[in-house]
């Protein structure tokens, strides 16, 4: 009877150990779902570096950005991500105002507090982040310049938060790849052109050759391994809107429909960027047929305030995007920014279409001045929707063009949805 026994309570023991066994197995990977966040273009200016007068005011004026309602924001993002709890937080570049050592160290500080409730942050560079020969302090009556980083300096700034436990590291940039869990791996790509800086930031961006053929050897082993491969970045790797590399380039890495063929092609499924301020999600079939989606998110230093939440299993990334919309004593946030958004965006397009010196007349420059303006403020919250003041808009240029134009048919947009969506990960 006892051998009996203890034979029973043998089986039972190796059922429970089976047990586990296959809980360990369905629970690893992505099978148990991964929450991820992101932001990015902060821009995050140190209060430590600001001061009423006149330099603060001419910033202000000059940028539409009030530094107090920005880190009211960005407060309120972080502490929403705190009640989320998410497992992963990644943060796609333009960290700072102008890669201030200041701000680099007071944004720090709010990522620590994340750090402690045991949400992992994984950074990388943006073009406003590391040596920038013009970074500034206002304060007083004029901007003076202040302390910026190194490109070690920043790797050892943002160890914690990345770089010091990189499963593999780029040795020609800033580029490494993270391990999320056994079988989903990032590759944060460092695409910006810091180390030519001479009196300013450069905005355009590129993939190095040595950087790409590295990328392409991980993403060969993933797949040996079976394992999923999302990458994140600043720039953007695909266009967001039609002829965006015509009048924008500076936004997209250089050749970017070669290298998204060549990432989609051996294996990224998804890459996370910022840079030009929209939230906007793309996605680019390779002439092999492989898809892959670029993820792009809005500045949390402009209208929309936007910020993504997502869940990530073997099917695919669940994205929901949120936006802060108001703030205690501030209930109109986003109207204000929106407004100050259009004043700007007008400015820059009659400076541009100045520049451009196309023969048009004043009423044909003035509409289409319209167009781009209206264009641009449904761009940046996603999901474009042309309403009736759109419509009159593109029919108005139109008309001055001598031509006729169906609004109703005219796409802006790229699929897929952009703030609430599933992207599919095909096999």
């Amino acid at each position: 009877m006892k051998s009996k026994t203890c034979l029973i309570h043998k089986r039972g023991t190796i059922l429970i150990l089976f047990i586990l066994f296959l809980g360990y197995y369905a629970s690893s990977g992505i099978a148990g779902t991964v929450k991820v966040a992101v932001i990015t273009d902060i821009h995050f200016l140190d209060k430590n570096l600001v001061a009423e007068g006149e330099a603060l005011s001419a910033y202000e004026r000059a940028t539409g950005r009030n530094i107090a309602d920005l880190h009211a924001v960005l407060d309120t993002v972080l502490a929403d991500l705190t009640r989320e709890a998410p497992d992963l937080l990644l943060i796609t570049g333009d960290i700072t105002n102008h890669g201030e050592k200041q701000s680099h160290l007071g944004f720090i500080e709010k990522l620590r507090l994340l750090q402690n409730q045991r949400i992992r942050i994984l950074v990388i560079p943006g073009n406003h982040d590391i040596n920038i020969p013009d970074a500034k302090a206002y304060k007083g009556k004029q901007a003076t310049s202040t302390e910026t980083i190194s490109k070690e300096e920043f790797t050892e700034l943002y160890g914690p938060f990345g770089y010091s436990d990189a499963l593999k590291r780029d040795e020609s940039s800033l580029s490494y790849l993270a391990e999320i869990n056994e079988s989903v791996w990032l590759l944060c790509f460092d695409t910006n052109r810091y180390e030519e800086h001479t009196t300013k930031s450069i905005t355009s961006g590129r993939l190095l050759p040595e950087t790409l053929d590295w990328a392409i050897d991980i993403l060969d082993e993933a797949k040996d391994k079976g394992i999923t491969v999302l990458g994140m970045m600043h720039h953007g790797l695909m266009e967001h809107m039609p002829y965006q590399a015509a009048f924008f380039p500076q936004y997209l890495i250089d050749e970017w429909e070669k290298n998204a063929d060549l990432l989609a092609d051996a294996g990224l499924k998804v890459v996370f960027t910022g840079h030009f301020h929209a939230n906007d999600i793309t996605m680019h079939t390779s002439s092999a047929g492989n898809v892959i989606y670029d993820v792009e998110t809005a500045s949390l230093a402009q209208y929309p305030f936007a910020y993504r939440l997502m869940e990530l299993t073997d099917t695919g990334l669940s994205i929901n995007t949120r936006f802060v919309t108001s703030l205690p004593g501030n209930p109109d946030l986003a109207a204000r920014y929106r407004d100050k958004l259009e004043t700007i965006t007008r400015r820059v397009a009659e400076n541009r279409l100045e520049e451009l010196d196309i023969p048009m007349s004043q009423e044909t420059v003035e509409a289409l001045t319209d167009v781009i303006v209206k264009l641009s403020l449904i761009h940046v919250r996603g999901d474009e929707k042309l309403d009736q003041e759109m419509k009159t808009a593109i029919r108005l240029f139109a008309d001055q063009l001598g031509s006729e134009a169906d609004a109703d048919s005219f796409s802006f947009d790229f699929p897929p949805e952009d703030n609430r969506v599933t992207l599919p990960f095909r096999r």
